[in-house]
């Protein structure tokens, strides 16, 4: 099933996201690095040649992949890619050591090299582990179905086996293992991995089944209408897939500035060392020692620690309150989005339905009448049983022996009268004033049944999935920053509009499919830039993959949480506010590092320029700039419950 999106455009940031595995190596040929570096430094002067072997040798051990590997592998790599050369500052970095070292600056070097190397592997832990699992989504995928031959026996074969036409039998709680169209019987099936919908449907004969769905009690025999690549939830597994690999990895800002500095900084160095002679009339020597100078205050070692701290205090302050990320470029994609979409059910909703109205005829007794509401439902699995139980008490605790019908619903006897619960279609003695409510009720996107004593209709009662209590805040929030919201609904366009119009949201669009769920995302991209989205169901996982930030609520289905680049733990909305502060805060901060290691380049290149510094003053206001950047980055790891909206 993998097999034809596997080679997809590889990904286009690929250079520089390091999203191939280092393993254990190079961290520990790190650490041997700097344990030489150390001995080194205990040397006295006597031993002068063996301290700059031994700084030698821990200067290529630490940097080995940073700088050779990544710096000229990744260099020849996006060059050959991009067609012009494409260095990163891992080069850099490179000749500043070996410049300092030919300059007889050892322990200068191995300082560059140890901290850049350093930095870069705190790097990579900050960003995490961000390829998304589809294991768990196979494991949903039902293997085995029950071929119904002739004579009505039963065998077990391969759902890969099965062919268009075949019949299968259902059993009460299999899975169904392929879309297909129900032959006989009637059931309830939970269709939530399919459409999220929390409430199961009621299905008979003519209707459409999906594989991977749940069936309810009943059960049925079914015909096979699609070949098991073909299904709804293939579709499913194959968007995740087919859209893991056209992911480009939000690259960090510093990410897009690098190539760009590192050849700017490469050609004027060249300039100095040549032109310098004949311009200013230096010595040979003078021009090679200044221009190492220059390579050494320009190298950017502040902006190497410069997101370090900042994404590693971002990400643990944000796991602190619940929300995990599975890599910082993704906080700072966050940041800047212009455009957020919300799954209904269970992201603004609370997944399951309420009773929100009720009504019974003045002629009625209520409290008899509800004994019996309440006698009925108690005794079915009729998918709204439990909404109507939390919200009537009874007086009384009737026993009455009920029976279920598909399309009929609950019907039973009592005190020589008969009382059925079902929907509005099924009933023919409707008064007025009941039949009006359904209309008024059902308009605002309710989920209507009606009571009848003897077929005659003495009630209504009306259900919704109603919307969480952060979800109106949430909603307000992004409004307030102009980001367009949007609700996406496998539900109707009534309901749909309803929990808009409750929230306040920008745009609705309903009775959407799985796989429509990823275009739309993708034209929600072309129409307003960076989009988010928010989901919490295996029918969202391609719309999560799609978006440039997807965001699972963690009490959703492992699937959402594992496609997903940051899940909110315990399905609460506030905590996406909150993360979208502290990456706004996120991006400020790594502005305002990237500005001042630059300045403090900028200086060094001046002094060092007018003859005014060495190496070793050079080296020294480096890694103080880098101590301050980090510092500013640690910042971030205060944790103040309540970041001002204005923060």
């Amino acid at each position: 099933m993998k097999k034809n999106h596997a080679h997809h455009h590889h990904n286009d940031e690929h250079s520089h996201t390091h999203d191939h595995d280092h393993g254990k190596a190079p961290i520990i040929l790190y650490f041997i690095g700097l344990i030489v570096a150390i001995i080194a430094l205990f040397l006295n002067d006597n031993y002068l040649l063996l301290q700059n072997i031994l700084l030698s040798i821990a200067t290529i051990i630490a940097g080995y992949h940073v700088v050779i590997i990544e710096g000229i592998g990744e260099t020849i790599e996006n060059t050959k890619r991009k067609r012009r050369f494409t260095p990163n500052s891992h080069i850099l970095m490179g000749l500043a050591a070996l410049g300092a070292s030919l300059l007889g600056e050892f322990w200068e070097g191995t300082l560059l090299i140890l901290i850049f190397s350093g930095a870069h592997f705190l790097e990579d832990y900050a960003e995490g582990r961000s390829k998304r699992e589809i294991t768990k989504l196979l494991e949903m995928n039902p293997t085995t179905a029950r071929l119904m031959d002739d004579s009505g026996n039963t065998t077990f074969v391969e759902v890969s086996d099965l062919k268009v036409g075949d019949r299968l039998q259902v059993l009460n709680g299999d899975q169904v293992p392929i879309d297909g169209k129900i032959l006989s019987g009637s059931t309830s099936i939970d269709e939530s991995s399919i459409n999220g919908e929390s409430i199961p449907k009621e299905k008979s004969k003519g209707d459409e089944v999906f594989g991977s769905t749940i069936n309810g009690t009943g059960t049925f025999t079914m015909e096979v209408t699609k070949e098991e690549k073909d299904t709804v939830f293939s579709k499913i597994l194959q968007l995740v897939n087919q859209n893991q690999s056209n992911q480009t990895k939000a690259a960090s800002i510093i990410q897009k500035f690098e190539p760009k500095y590192v050849n700017f900084v490469l050609i004027a160095i060249l300039l100095v060392i040549v032109m310098a002679p004949f311009l200013l009339d230096w010595s040979w020597y003078e021009s090679t020692y200044r221009g190492l100078v220059l390579l050494v205050a320009s190298a950017p070692c502040a902006l190497a620690a410069a997101t370090v701290s900042v994404t590693l205090s971002a990400t643990s302050n944000l796991a602190k309150r619940g929300v995990l990320s599975k890599g910082a470029s993704y906080l700072s994609q966050l940041a800047n989005i212009n455009a957020i979409a919300f799954d209904k059910t269970g992201t603004l909703t609370r997944g399951k339905p309420q009773v929100t109205n009720y009504f019974f005829l003045d002629s009625i007794d209520e409290t008899y009448i509800i004994d019996i509401v309440v006698a009925l439902e108690r005794g079915s699995n009729h998918p709204l049983a439990n909404a109507i139980l939390d919200k009537f008490t009874v007086q009384n605790k009737l026993d009455i022996d009920i029976t279920n019908q598909i399309g009929k619903g609950l019907t039973g006897d009592y005190n020589q009268n008969n009382y059925r619960i079902g929907k509005p279609t099924s009933f023919h003695n409707v008064p007025n004033d009941i039949a009006d409510l359904n209309d008024e009720w059902a308009s605002e996107g309710k989920t209507v049944v009606y009571v009848a004593e003897n077929e005659k209709v003495i009630g209504i009662i009306a259900l919704m999935d109603i919307p969480n209590k952060e979800a109106k805040k949430t909603i307000d929030y992004f409004k307030s920053l102009h980001i367009h919201t949007t609700l996406i609904t496998g539900d109707s366009e009534m309901t749909g509009k309803a929990v808009a119009k409750k929230l306040g949201i920008d745009e609705v669009i309903a009775n959407v499919m799985p796989d429509d769920k990823a275009n739309i995302i993708n034209s929600q991209k072309e129409n307003y830039g960076i989009v988010g989205m928010v989901g919490d169901g295996v029918n969202d996982a391609p719309a999560l993959v799609n978006a440039d930030v997807g965001i699972a609520m963690g009490d959703g289905t492992d699937v959402a949480v594992e496609v997903s680049d940051l899940a909110l733990m315990k399905n609460d909305l506030s905590k996406l506010v909150n993360a979208h502060r502290i990456s706004r805060k996120m991006n400020r901060v790594i502005w305002q590092n990237i500005i001042f290691s630059m300045s403090v380049v900028a200086f060094l290149v001046v002094v060092s320029f007018l003859g005014l510094t060495d190496i070793a003053i050079s080296v020294i206001i480096h890694e103080g700039s880098t101590l301050v950047v980090i510092l500013n980055g640690l910042r971030l790891l205060r944790s103040k419950n309540n970041i001002s909206l204005t923060d």
